[in-house]
Order: C-alpha cells, then structure tokens, then sequence
C-alpha cells in the first residue's frame, strides 16, 4: 500500500539538508513501528521518496514524502507513532492511502507551491515596499537575469508566478515548482529588489513554504490540488 506523508519542518531543523531529512525519516520509520517496503536485490533500502526538497535555511509546514507499507495502520495509529519520535522541528500532520489511479510518485507530480517571505528583523527595506508589490506583479514581463556555469541570459519569469500579493503575516506567492519550471521565491525578491532600485542585504529573507500541489488540469488550464488531496485518510 502506497502512503503519503506531510510533515512540517521548522525550527532548528531548517539547517539540516535533504540527504540527512531522509535518514532521519529512515530512523523514524524504525522507531515508529512502521511496516515500510524495501527494495529486493543484494542491498535492500525503504521504497521512500522525497516532492520537492526544501533548500538548507527555509522552513516549511508542507512537506511530503512518499512509502509504500507492508502492513495497513489507520493515520490515526501511524501520526501517533511517528510524532512520538520526532525531534524538536519536525511534526508529521498527515498520513494517507494513495489510490492506485494516483499513485504516482510525488516528485514527478508537483507543478506548483505555495510560500511566504518575510524581511529578517533589521533586515527590512527603508522604503515603502509594500504598497509597491501589486504594480510589480501587474506588468506584462518581470524578467531577470538567469546565470549558469557558461552563460547569463535574460528570463521572463512572470508566467511561473501565479500568484502574488501582500498578506498581515508577510508576501504570498504562488509559484511554479516541479522538474519543467522551477522558481525559487528569492528570485522573484530579488527580481521585486531590482524594481524597487535597492539592494538586498544577504540573508535578509525568511522563506517559509505553505503546500505543494500537483496539477490535474491540462495546458489550457491549470487544476491545481494539493499532494495531501490525493490520498485519502486510513480508518483504524
């Protein structure tokens, strides 16, 4: 049976990278008594997969990470034995059954994220940013310059924002995110920074993600829904 899992990241844990997220999720596994698949062959490992890793430094209550379980356990049960044994940092908040007709891995699914940005305390521009943000997001292109290990060259990166706008607890944005686009929030601050005519100060920015989704819909129109939507809760 094939489960998907959010969990949040938070705290401390923001600085540990992905490499050591999974060991620590394959310790958890352990602990938590949780029935998980493994590979066959000459060196077995759990059939475990990862959406879209967070980069080091950035926080995140929508993280999620794909198992397939030998033996059924309600969410209930499985959320319960795994917070049991997680550190200060990470809470499971999810524990679903993934139909079969949407059992594709999670990675290869996500076409989009959600996010919010602050300025670190001390950090925040002088200036009048936010009454700002609506006519930047309103122009025809936001372009930027991508560099590569050979080359720069000029990005419209406004077709893989979906959305943007200024809430009471910081600016949300809604983002392309995926193996086709990929943008990062701090682009688009960087992006916001040079139309604004300042310059960022290094480390200024708290990046928190909300929810990652897949999208179901076609090339006309996009259907977002979140990863945790597909699955379905397991009763005990």
């Amino acid at each position: 049976m094939k489960v998907r899992i959010k969990f949040a990241k938070e705290g401390a844990m923001k600085f540990i990278g992905h490499l050591d997220i999974m060991r620590y999720f394959q310790k958890a596994m352990r602990r938590g008594n949780i029935d998980i698949a493994f590979t066959e062959g000459f060196s077995p490992h759990m059939i475990m997969s990862f959406a879209a890793p967070l980069g080091v430094g950035l926080t995140s209550t929508g993280e999620y990470l794909d198992i397939e379980v030998q033996t059924e356990i309600s969410s209930k049960d499985a959320i319960e034995q795994l917070n049991a044994c997680m550190v200060e940092g990470m809470k499971v908040l999810s524990f679903r059954r993934i139909p079969q007709e949407k059992a594709s891995k999670a990675m290869s699914l996500v076409a989009a994220a959600d996010y919010l940005v602050n300025f670190r305390e001390g950090k925040e521009p002088d200036l009048d940013y936010k009454s700002r943000l609506a006519e930047f997001y309103d122009r025809e292109t936001i372009t930027i310059i991508k560099k590569t290990k050979k080359s720069e060259k000029e990005v419209d990166i406004k077709p893989m924002i979906y959305a943007l706008e200024l809430r009471e607890d910081g600016i949300y944005m809604q983002l392309a995110t995926g193996s086709v686009n990929n943008l990062k929030p701090e682009l688009v601050m960087e992006a916001f920074a040079q139309y604004l005519g300042m310059e960022m100060e290094p480390f200024s920015l708290l990046v928190h993600r909300l929810e990652v989704y897949a999208d179901l819909g076609n090339e006309k129109k996009r259907s977002l829904v979140s990863l945790e939507d597909l699955g379905e809760d397991i009763p005990g």
